[in-house]
């Protein structure tokens, strides 16, 4: 008798999508009111509940997983030379993709010249956030609490604090053993934590979907149809064209792949739409399916998803040429270099503030003499794109992370090639019996002591 072929996650959750996305336009069409059974019930009850509880569970994971991995990567490499060169590179890279996303973006949308014949008519209204200065960034990056850091979520200011206490345990030496035993113990237990909150994720997308898509309502994207179509066109080029030639470039490694193996992070990110709370998904993509040592991926994962803004980046420019042309307003060859400068300065100087995307865009609109009022125009649709913009930040995120440890040595390329390397099977949630007996009696021996 054949063994029957059991489902990996990756497609548990492709499936979820598919079904999500399906369950979200039969409502949209069906035209749900406000106040019936189905939306008050099913839509913001049901899948609103399901959907909030795992992010939440992702979030939750977050910085304690960001705090040990990253301590862990820091003892790891074992020499702050090197972790310095790891900073610097990420750094470069990932400024190096938000330029050739945006600047993309600005291309793409200049030559199909869209906006020019679009509808004003709007009842969006945009409130402009004050963003902080670029001193402002840099001084937080220093925590003043990190208990209150940590509560908070300042990814920043948890990497360094992270970064500061591996250094200090490196100089402490011998005596820090039993602590470098407990992180490491502690790391892999959040990593199991990230394996069973996996689990739930495929009626997690089902229900993140399906609400996002039956709140949606395709009139809207009828009416923003042009702007719509060009920002997902620029995004789909920037993901499969260019950052695969990057990673290509500058690491040899099969674009194919990548790609492959990014499916499921990326499902998530599109779920979720935020990469922060991507961050435990992307990090064991990374790590167990890409090949990336932990030393590196726990840098540059909560890093570039702090400060890598590809996406974000491609609809600033999108979005500029869009309002520009629906205005009448010629930003001319010197108005596209200042965005894209802005953009690329302001994805540092935003690094880590909540609705960062916004908030550069309406810098951007400033700094070029455009009405900020016309951000007001693509809110609407903006839920969506936001969907999609995450999924492209995560896959840059981990394209620098394969490049960076590669060029450090700190890459296992039979695991990237390796289809089967990382999957999640039930094997990966049963709990060893023998190990179970074994930790019992040594609980029990401790309280005998007692």
């Amino acid at each position: 008798m054949l063994e029957q072929t059991k489902m990996t996650l990756t497609t548990k959750v492709l499936i979820g999508m598919g079904l999500g996305i399906l369950a979200g336009l039969a409502i949209n069409l069906l035209g749900y009111k406000e106040g019936t059974f189905v939306e008050d019930n099913i839509v913001n009850g049901l899948f609103f509940i399901i959907g909030k509880m795992f992010v939440t569970a992702l979030k939750m994971l977050v910085v304690p997983l960001v705090f040990f991995s990253l301590i862990s990567g820091v003892l790891g490499i074992g020499d702050i030379n090197i972790l310095g060169k790891v900073g610097a590179k990420s750094f470069i890279f990932y400024l190096l993709t938000t330029a050739l996303a945006i600047m993309l973006a600005i291309t793409i949308a200049t030559m199909i010249g869209i906006g020019e014949n679009a509808n004003l008519s709007t009842a969006a209204v945009f409130t402009v956030k004050e963003a902080p200065p670029l001193s402002t960034v840099i001084i937080d990056i220093i925590p003043g609490n990190i208990i209150d850091a940590m509560a908070s979520g300042k990814m920043l200011q948890i990497i360094f604090f992270s970064i500061l206490t591996g250094v200090s345990i490196l100089m402490v030496g011998e005596k820090a053993e039993p602590i470098v035993e407990l992180i490491e113990i502690s790391n892999e237990i959040m990593m199991k934590m990230v394996t069973l909150v996996m689990e739930v994720a495929p009626y997690a997308v089902f229900a993140l979907l399906a609400k996002a898509i039956a709140n949606l309502g395709l009139g809207l994207l009828a009416d923003l149809a042009g702007y719509v179509l060009v920002l997902i066109f620029a995004l789909m080029i920037h993901l499969f064209v260019t950052l695969m030639v990057v990673l290509k470039v500058f690491s040899g490694m099969n674009p194919s792949v990548f790609l492959k193996k990014m499916r499921e992070t990326q499902v998530f990110a599109f779920s979720t739409s935020s990469s922060n709370a991507t961050i435990p998904v992307t990090l064991r993509t990374v790590i167990d399916r890409l090949g990336v040592n932990n030393s590196v991926a726990s840098f540059t994962v909560p890093f570039g998803a702090t400060i890598n803004m590809d996406g974000t980046a491609i609809m600033q420019g999108v979005a500029t040429v869009f309002i520009a042309n629906a205005y009448g307003v010629e930003l001319g060859m010197m108005g596209y270099l200042t965005v894209i400068l802005m953009s690329v300065l302001a994805s540092i100087g935003t690094a880590g503030v909540p609705g960062v995307g916004l908030i550069m865009l309406s810098m951007v609109f400033t700094q070029v003499g455009l009405p900020v009022e016309g951000i007001g125009l693509i809110l609407g649709v903006d839920r969506l794109l936001d969907m999609i913009r995450t999924a492209v930040n995560v896959s840059g995120d981990a394209a620098v992370s394969v490049i960076v440890a590669k060029s450090e040595g700190k890459f296992n390329a039979a695991v990237y090639n390796n289809p089967e390397a990382g999957i999640l099977t039930e094997e990966n949630l049963n709990i060893d019996v023998s190990a179970e007996h074994e930790l019992a009696e040594v609980v029990q021996e401790t309280h005998d002591r007692s």
